[in-house]
C-alpha cells in the first residue's frame, strides 16, 4: 500500500539519503505504472527525482538506489507528472454525474515483472487510521469485522489534466450509456467494488435480459442485496426471463424466507423443476472436489516456495490457496496467496500458516458447502477425513458455475 512506502527510508551503498516523499505514477492502457520515486532530503539539500530503473530493491523498511552522481537527479516532478499522494491520496470519487461516492485514503500497489502498477483505490476510512499511526486500532478493527474496500483502478477515468494537490477529483468510467455494451461478469465485478445505491441506480438501467445474467454472476451477498431491493414486478421480470436452473442457482444462497416467497411467483410446473433441483443439492460435495491443489511441508521457508511456486501450481486447479500437511496428511494450516508474497523471506509455513481451518467434510453436501461459501466468503474450501486428513479441495467457481440445466 502506497501510505506503507510513503517516509521508508533510501539508502546508497548503505547510507541513508532521504526519505521516500512520493510516487510518481504514468497511465498505460489498465493499469498505471510507477516511473519515478521522488526523495526529500535533509539539511536543506535539493530532493531527488529517481527514476524506477535505478531502484536496486524495495521493501517496507528500505528502498535501495543505484546512481552515481546525486546532481543528476536533483530535481522536482513537472506539472504533468502524477503525483500518488499529493495528487490522488484524499480525492474524491465521484460517478459520472459528479455525485461523491467515496474519498481515496491509499492506494494499492502491485509489483509484476519487475515494475510496480496501481491497481486499485482504498475508499476505507480504516486506512486513514493507519496513516496517523493507529495500525493497532486497525488490527482490532479487523480481527473482528475486516473493513478494507477498494475500486480497482481500471473503472477510474483517464487522468487528462494536471491534477495538484487541493483540486481534481478521480472519476468512475461506468457511464450509463455504455452499460449495454458491459459483459454480465464484469459488471458483476463493478458491482461488489460500489455500494448499495450506486449499485441498485446502475441495476435499474438494465434491461431485464442483461440484468438476469449480472445477477446469476454476482456474488451470494451482492445478489441478496440486489434482490431485497427490487419490487415485486422487477422481481417476475426476471426470474420470467430465467430458466429454473438459473432460478434455482438463484434461490440456494437466499435465506429460507426469501425462498419460500420467490416460489410462489412460480407457476405450478417450474416450481416443480426448481424443487428437484435443489433437492440435488444434498449431493455428496466430494463429488464436485479436486485434488489438485498445492501442498507444502510446515518446515518449507517462504524464500524456497516463492521461487517454486511456478513449478507448485503447474497442472494444478486450485492456486489461491497453499495447504500445509505433515507427512501423514494431516491439514495443519492455510496460507493465502498474498500472504506468502508478503512474508518475510525466512519464515516457514508453519510461521504464516492460518491454523483455524473453515473445512468441510467427507459427508458434507453440496447444499452445506454453499452455505459455508455464503457465509466465509472463501475462494476454496478443504475436505477432511475423520482424522483430520486433507481428501480434496472445492473451488467456490466450480459451485457457482453448475449447471442444473440437465434436469429440466
Amino acid at each position: 500500500m502506497l501510505n506503507d512506502i510513503i517516509g521508508t527510508k533510501v539508502t546508497l551503498h548503505g547510507k541513508k539519503i532521504g526519505v521516500i516523499a512520493d510516487l510518481i505514477a504514468k497511465e498505460n492502457g489498465t493499469l498505471p505504472y510507477i516511473t519515478h520515486i521522488f526523495v526529500r532530503r535533509s539539511f536543506g539539500d535539493p530532493s531527488l527525482l529517481i527514476p524506477w530503473d535505478n531502484i536496486r530493491s524495495i521493501t517496507l523498511e528500505e528502498i535501495v538506489v543505484r546512481i552515481k552522481d546525486f546532481k543528476d537527479f536533483e530535481n522536482i516532478p513537472i506539472p504533468e507528472m502524477i503525483k500518488l499522494k499529493d495528487h490522488i491520496l484524499d480525492k474524491k470519487v465521484l460517478d459520472m454525474e459528479d455525485r461523491e461516492i467515496e474519498v481515496v485514503y491509499d492506494i494499492k500497489l502491485i509489483g509484476i515483472n519487475g515494475k510496480l502498477f496501481v491497481s486499485d483505490v482504498e475508499i476505507s476510512a480504516i486506512s486513514l487510521f493507519r496513516r496517523i499511526g493507529l495500525s493497532w486500532f486497525v488490527n482490532y478493527l479487523n480481527s473482528r469485522s475486516p473493513k478494507d474496500k477498494f475500486i480497482s483502478w481500471k473503472y477510474i477515468q483517464s487522468i487528462s489534466t494536471p491534477l495538484g494537490r487541493f483540486r481534481g477529483d478521480l472519476r468512475l468510467n461506468i457511464l450509463k450509456e455504455k452499460l449495454a455494451d458491459i459483459h454480465p461478469v464484469d459488471l458483476a465485478q463493478i458491482f461488489e467494488e460500489l455500494d448499495d445505491k450506486q449499485r441498485i441506480s446502475i441495476f435499474d438501467e438494465l434491461d431485464t435480459k442483461q440484468a438476469s445474467y449480472t445477477l446469476e454472476e454476482a456474488s451470494p451477498k451482492t445478489q441478496r442485496e440486489i434482490i431485497a431491493s427490487l419490487k415485486k414486478e422487477k422481481l417476475v421480470q426476471l426470474l420470467n426471463h430465467m430458466t429454473t436452473g438459473q432460478i434455482a442457482d438463484l434461490l440456494s444462497v437466499l435465506p429460507y424466507n426469501d425462498v419460500r416467497i420467490i416460489k410462489h411467483m412460480l407457476d405450478d410446473r417450474n416450481a416443480k423443476k426448481v424443487k428437484a433441483i435443489l433437492d440435488k443439492q444434498e449431493e455428496d460435495i466430494f463429488n464436485y472436489s479436486t485434488t489438485k491443489y498445492i501442498k507444502v511441508a510446515p518446515i518449507d521457508i517462504v524464500e524456497t516456495v516463492r521461487n517454486n511456486y511456478k513449478d507448485l501450481a503447474k497442472d494444478k486447479k486450485i492456486v489461491m490457496y497453499l495447504y500445509v500437511i505433515d507427512d501423514k496428511e494431516k491439514l495443519l494450516g492455510v496460507i493465502d496467496i498474498r500472504e506468502l508474497l508478503e512474508a518475510k523471506e525466512e519464515k516457514k509455513m508453519k510461521d504464516i500458516a492460518t491454523d483455524e481451518v473453515i473445512y468441510l467434510t467427507s459427508g458434507s453436501s453440496l447444499k452445506t458447502a454453499l452455505n459455508m461459501f455464503e457465509k466465509y466468503d472463501f475462494r476454496a474450501l478443504p475436505i477432511l477425513d475423520k482424522e483430520q486428513r486433507i481428501i480434496g479441495v472445492v473451488s467456490y467457481r466450480d459451485i457457482k458455475n453448475l449447471k442444473h440445466r440437465m434436469l429440466e
